[in-house]
């Protein structure tokens, strides 16, 4: 019996990613073509500097492509008008930043909401999901102070939950568990997984092996340039150790 193919929900052709910095130029994305399959959950791993951080915010459209194109859903996301541009991201994508940008003078409450607030939908319903995340964030007791009255790996959970809130199709997290601890880190990578066996498209940037072994597929990034790929769902998805075993293996031997 023939797999069922997958769409792709993600494609790039030969994209790079040129930064200059005085006179000198470093290139952080080298001519990069890959498919992102719809519904798949996928890490992306490397050594600091290798590039991972910036090839994420490049397919998510977050950074201009110094060459090559990026298409979501069909859609080269590099021709779409500033109008168009915006309704893809309010709708289909959802962003973990690596850094938090919570709004100082917004309480926590009103940060997770306001992107649901700016879609269209309704309150009534924007505040239900607000409440129900806060809930699984383990932030509930928090929603009327402002982000510097709560700890920073408090409003890493806030920031998680604002880029959920509108059940995106897509949603990209950079390093999502990088300043939690692993009670907390492990509550978001559930929250992930579950949102990715509903039928959202997860991708993440991660170092940690563990987080890792929650994907799908692995893409592992050297120097800018993909140094290969591990495909993980063939072990059951309670074989943990067998996941971080490949992972470990298959990491170790591309940085000798």
């Amino acid at each position: 019996m023939l797999a069922q193919k997958k769409n792709v929900a993600i494609t790039t052709k030969n994209i790079t990613k040129t930064y200059m910095s005085g006179t000198e130029t470093f290139t952080a994305v080298k001519n990069v073509t890959l498919d992102i399959y719809d519904g798949d959950f996928t890490v992306i791993m490397g050594a600091s500097g290798s590039g991972k951080s910036t090839l994420l915010h490049c397919l998510s459209g977050l950074d201009d492509l110094s060459s090559g194109n990026v298409c979501i859903r069909g859609q080269q996301i590099d021709k779409l008008s500033e109008t168009k541009s915006a309704g893809l991201r309010a709708k289909k994508i959802g962003f973990v930043y690596q850094n938090i940008n919570l709004v100082p003078d917004m309480t926590i409450f009103e940060n997770i909401a306001f992107p649901g607030y700016i879609s269209g939908d309704k309150k009534s319903a924007v505040r239900e999901r607000v409440s129900t995340l806060m809930s699984q964030m383990g932030i509930a007791d928090l929603k009327n102070r402002f982000p510097a009255q709560v700890s920073g790996g408090q409003q890493q959970r806030a920031a998680i939950a604002r880029a959920i809130v509108n059940a995106p199709e897509i949603v990209f997290a950079d390093e999502p568990t990088g300043s939690l601890n692993r009670e907390y880190g492990t509550a978001i990578l559930d929250i992930l997984t579950r949102m990715n066996k509903a039928g959202q498209t997860v991708i993440m940037v991660t170092h940690d092996i563990r987080a890792a072994a929650r994907a799908d597929r692995m893409i592992y990034i050297k120097d800018g340039t993909i140094a290969g790929t591990l495909e993980l769902g063939k072990y059951r998805e309670s074989d943990t150790l067998s996941r971080e075993k490949s992972i470990f293996t298959f990491i170790s031997g591309r940085e000798q």
